[in-house]
């Protein structure tokens, strides 16, 4: 899972380029527009800005990864504990996928979630 969210990760960094040529392509389109509306601009902006940053999402998905260690090594039961960490592991891949709208990060969000589902499957045997 970590592999995949380095690559991930990589991918997502390369893609700044590409954001940034789609927001130049949609301001020209709303200047081009005569009824140029500069608050719907500002708008514009941060809906696709928050639509394609998966940065909230690696840094929670590394925090859960970094908790279910520190759960599996401690010698107290976390059966529970490392349920819900796998859920919210999925939940993060999950909107990983949906935002990054890129078919090498899904590739990688597949392999993770399987991965996950194995380890989710195990956990089912943890106190």
């Amino acid at each position: 899972i970590e592999a995949n969210l380095k690559d991930i990760e990589k991918v997502s960094n390369g893609r700044v380029e590409e954001i940034r040529n789609k927001l130049r392509d949609r301001i020209q389109q709303l200047f081009d527009d005569e009824n140029f509306d500069k608050e719907r601009l500002e708008t514009e902006v941060a809906v696709i800005a928050d639509k394609m940053d998966i940065t909230e999402e690696i840094v929670r998905m590394r925090a859960h990864l970094k908790f279910f260690i520190e759960a599996i090594e401690q010698a107290e039961p976390a059966g529970r504990r490392l349920n819900f960490l796998t859920q919210e592991m999925n939940r993060e891949l999950n909107t990983i996928g949906s935002k990054a709208n890129d078919s090498e990060i899904a590739h990688h969000v597949v392999r993770s979630k399987e991965t996950l589902e194995q380890i989710r499957e195990q956990v089912q045997n943890v106190e």
